[in-house]
């Protein structure tokens, strides 16, 4: 990795920043996700992606955490700040187990290097975060608990709207966030009682509109850009089947699932093209199981999907990537992307041209990578 000193922030007047944040304390030996023996601290990578392979441009270490899926950190809108949440962490009266935590974890982008301005506790296994359009609202799925917290941003300010919202048990572990083109709506994976609810937001009211969609086995990561499709990742229950991914037609009144495709073996990671037009898929392909497994692959697939009219999916292009693969981010123009490969400690970069996609290089990360 990269010293944050190395490279000034100053220059950032056309950068396009992803932020990686990469945990310390999870490492997959042979199939099995254990504490490391020596771990190292969880960190924030900070990327600019006007380039491929991208930059580095800064380090900041922050709590973070692989467990949730891999849209654990929101960017604002103006690249000033980033919410990043860890939902575990290493047990003091056990150092080789975890325990669930819950912060949230507010980065100044603009300092060199950047710095962590606030840290927010949150519900149990803070996961998925999100923030919406208008840039004045963020909130946390609570994975341990079935709640989301709820914050008013003013600037880089966070201000807890309130209590947790509940919308399922503790087992039903809410998990990715997606707000509507209008702001006016959310959706929520909840993985572990395999539904999407629907949230009704009006200014600063969020509540659970008692709605829920049903999409497929353990709806996991989930998106929505410029058109009218949400796109959600359903990851199964990893015993070796192949998994799907569904897309929810917005449009329609109510808002239904339309479509779902299969796609491999634990589709982690997902992220809509900035235009909408494609959906980029992180398929683990069993790299994540013991090597003596009979669903074991050496490495996972990125694929992209062309989205078309209501949800129509048409695969366009797949390249091979590395192990345990997580979160993906696109560049502004949808002309390349990257992926967090974890158990690789690195970040690997393509180009895709709307045909096929090339792979341009990757990031080395002192940490394991996990939500971008």
């Amino acid at each position: 990795a990269v010293s944050a000193t190395k490279i000034a922030l100053s220059s950032q007047a056309e950068a396009q920043l992803a932020v990686s944040s990469n945990d310390g304390k999870q490492w997959l030996d042979n199939g099995v996700v254990k504490v490391p023996p020596s771990p190292t601290a969880d960190n924030i990578t900070v990327l600019d992606l006007s380039t491929s392979p991208p930059k580095v441009v800064g380090e900041v270490a922050a709590p973070a955490s692989i467990v949730g899926p891999p849209s654990g950190v929101a960017v604002a809108k103006d690249e000033s700040f980033a919410l990043v949440t860890s939902g575990q962490a290493v047990d003091p009266k056990d150092k080789t187990k975890w325990v669930l935590d819950g912060k949230l974890s507010v980065i100044d982008l603009k300092s060199s290097p950047p710095k962590v301005l606030a840290t927010h506790e949150v519900g149990k296994g803070a996961a998925g975060v999100s923030i919406n359009r208008a840039g004045n609202l963020a909130i946390v799925a609570n994975r341990g608990e079935g709640t989301l917290s709820v914050f008013k941003i003013a600037g880089n300010t966070l201000t807890p709207l309130g209590g947790k919202i509940t919308i399922g048990d503790e087992k039903s572990a809410p998990a990715g966030i997606a707000f509507s083109r209008d702001d006016k709506a959310a959706y929520v994976s909840r993985d572990g009682d395999n539904r999407i609810s629907v949230l009704r937001i009006e200014g600063d009211k969020v509540e659970y509109a008692k709605r829920d969609l049903y999409a497929g086995m353990r709806p996991y990561g989930i998106d929505i850009t410029q058109g009218d499709v949400a796109i959600v990742a359903n990851i199964g229950l990893g015993l070796g089947d192949e998994d799907t991914i569904s897309a929810i037609d917005l449009k329609a009144d109510p808002p239904r699932v339309v479509n779902t495709i299969t796609v491999g073996q634990t589709p982690e990671g997902l992220k809509m093209s900035p235009d909408g037009k494609f959906v980029a898929v992180g398929v683990m392909n069993g790299s994540n199981k013991p090597k003596e497994s009979p669903f074991y692959a050496k490495g996972g697939d990125l694929q992209i999907w062309r989205i078309g009219p209501k949800g129509a999916l048409t695969k366009v292009a797949t390249a091979p990537i590395g192990t345990w693969c997580q979160g993906i981010a696109w560049a502004k123009d949808g002309k390349s992307l990257v992926t967090q490969c974890a158990a690789d400690r690195e970040i690997v970069a393509f180009k895709f041209n709307g045909r096929k996609l090339t792979k341009t290089g990757v990031v080395k990360t002192t940490s394991f990578p996990s939500s971008i």
